[in-house]
């Protein structure tokens, strides 16, 4: 049989399924995708000491086994569902079932052998869902509002305003829990201080860079832009000169910094 220690797994996941392919081997499993599965999938990985575990950002469905694989020291790497479709492009690969993908997740596993991630702590976990279902409200908030301008009649309009002022309620409480989880962090509290003493980030912007930025200051200044979509790509060819364009990163990120920004340019001078 072949030596699988230190082989490479793609792990192909869906709202109720997850295949799990092994490069070296070819082998690939099938395993329901719930908790009750996790404990044999991570006795299944401790048995092959695999080198590198790669999954897709598939919708959050990937977010319990990626903390469980994390916390269980087994080195798994979370990639841009883009990059992948793009290494199936270059492979030729035009067929597309799950088991396909586990087994195309392996070989991009192999070949692209993409940074393994640190598991991420629960306080972070916690602070991070929070930003989200408060951007989440926020575009409600925002979608309701429109409507109400083009909403003519009073009945319909009386629920608009009902769901808006209810919105509006869950968001400064979401604000208010999250000024509670910074104070009671001594290091969120020193990063919440630091960050808002650059004139136009407010609370919800430093909540924001923390929770879903937490490689500020761990990275450099080109690769922390890259990192939050706000870094100018190169587009040269030859002699050609294209125009620089921001690319990829994470939109919620780039969306506070961008407030922040328009507050800023109000009290900033450098801006």
């Amino acid at each position: 049989m072949e030596e699988k220690t230190g082989c490479h797994i793609g792990i192909d996941i869906s709202k109720e399924r997850l295949d799990i392919a092994v490069h070296e081997t070819g082998e690939v499993f099938g395993y329901p995708n719930s908790l009750d599965s996790f404990s044999s999938i991570i006795n299944l990985f401790e048995g092959l000491a695999p080198k590198l575990i790669v999954m897709e950002a598939s919708g959050g469905y990937e977010q319990d086994l990626l903390f469980a694989l994390l916390t269980h020291d087994l080195p798994a790497a979370l990639v841009n569902a883009r990059q992948v479709h793009n290494f199936a492009k270059a492979m030729g690969q035009l067929a597309k079932t799950d088991r396909i993908d586990s087994v195309l997740l392996a070989h991009f596993a192999k070949a692209v052998q993409p940074k393994i991630q640190e598991a991420p702590a629960i306080e972070q976990i916690v602070m991070g869902e929070l930003v989200k279902r408060r951007f989440a409200m926020k575009e409600m908030l925002s979608a309701e509002k429109n409507r109400l301008h083009v909403t003519r009649t009073n009945p319909a309009r009386g629920h608009i305003q009902i769901h808006i002022q209810w919105l509006q309620t869950q968001l400064d409480d979401m604000d208010q829990e999250l000024k509670e989880m910074i104070q009671n962090s001594e290091t969120w509290r020193e990063l919440d201080t630091l960050l808002e003493s650059v004139p136009g980030i407010g609370s919800v912007g430093a909540a924001t860079l923390m929770a879903l930025l937490p490689e500020l200051g761990r990275l450099n200044r080109r690769q922390i832009a890259a990192l939050a979509g706000v870094a100018p790509f190169n587009c040269d060819s030859g002699k050609r000169k294209g125009q620089r364009h921001i690319w990829g990163g994470r939109p919620i990120v780039r969306t506070a910094l961008y407030m922040c920004v328009v507050s800023g340019l109000r009290c900033n001078p450098m801006l």
